[in-house]
């Protein structure tokens, strides 16, 4: 199933903060016409106002059948958005949830066990077009309806898909808050660096560089991380020194990141409860 079903039945977006701003610009980058799209959002953006100019239907009427609506508001304030498109639930529109922590279950409860509810976890990098987000579907949700959630969802990086809902809390904890990990580590690693006498902005920028420079490596190299690590570690050298600090079983950096995750997990756990 292709983006042109979007074009000829529509598009519903209810919320559009920054991960519906980022998904939007996707789309509309790869054919998706901006009179296609349907905007729910209390506080539309300068950007969203420009679009409806050109078609875009900001508030207004949503179209009786629209091949997908992406459920984009916080989870908080889902229960009291859901009422503003149970109508659509009643016909062959695919669901698709990007809120942290609610359950497909949940969605069912309101809006039926028959319709096609696909529950997804993207990752902040989604802004810059480098995320990745994970897919899992309820049982009405046929191969038609992933697919189309996957390609709307490439247009802010990659996609993997889930063998079940399961596997959601691991992935919130490994790829949905590991952005956070990752800038900490900068903060962490800039401040190391001005401990060693760099100037701040310096230590920032040398530690930006850094991290997503050796992400975009990792991620570009045919090697897997720990090959890539052994090319750049010579025996007794300085890399060497680091590592046997990082590397240490009980106090480094791979039991912290296991209790890290671990943490996040369970949280994830209880909040969707």
């Amino acid at each position: 199933m292709s983006l042109d079903i979007i074009n000829q039945r529509g598009l519903v977006l209810l919320g559009c903060g920054k991960m519906g701003s980022a998904m939007l610009e996707g789309w509309l980058a790869r054919g998706v016409a901006p009179s296609s799209v349907s905007i729910i959002d209390p506080y539309p953006s300068a950007r969203l106002e420009s679009l409806a100019e050109q078609g875009l239907q900001l508030n207004a009427a949503l179209p009786d059948n629209p091949a997908i609506c992406i459920l984009a508001v916080k989870p908080q304030m889902m229960q009291d958005a859901l009422p503003q498109i149970s109508d659509i639930a009643r016909g062959g529109t695919i669901f698709l949830s990007i809120a942290a922590g609610t359950s497909i279950g949940y969605f069912e409860s309101v809006l039926g066990r028959k319709a096609a509810i696909v529950r997804a976890m993207p990752n902040t990098p989604a802004a810059v077009g480098r995320g990745i987000t994970a897919i899992v579907g309820n049982g009405a949700a046929g191969a038609d309806a992933l697919d189309l959630a996957d390609e709307l969802l490439q247009a802010v990086g990659q996609t993997v898909r889930l063998q079940g809902e399961d596997q959601m809390d691991a992935v919130t904890a490994v790829s949905g808050s590991g952005p956070a990990y990752v800038f900490h580590m900068i903060e962490a690693l800039a401040a190391a660096g001005v401990a060693e006498g760099l100037p701040a902005d310096l230590a920032m920028q040398l530690a930006k560089a850094t991290v997503g420079g050796a992400g975009a490596l990792a991620e570009e190299a045919t090697e897997m991380p720990d090959a890539l690590r052994v090319n750049v570690t010579s025996k007794g050298g300085t890399t060497a020194a680091a590592l046997d600090v990082l590397m240490n079983d009980a106090t480094g950096l791979a039991p912290l990141m296991r209790r890290a995750v671990k943490a996040a997990a369970d949280r994830s756990r209880e909040l969707g409860e």
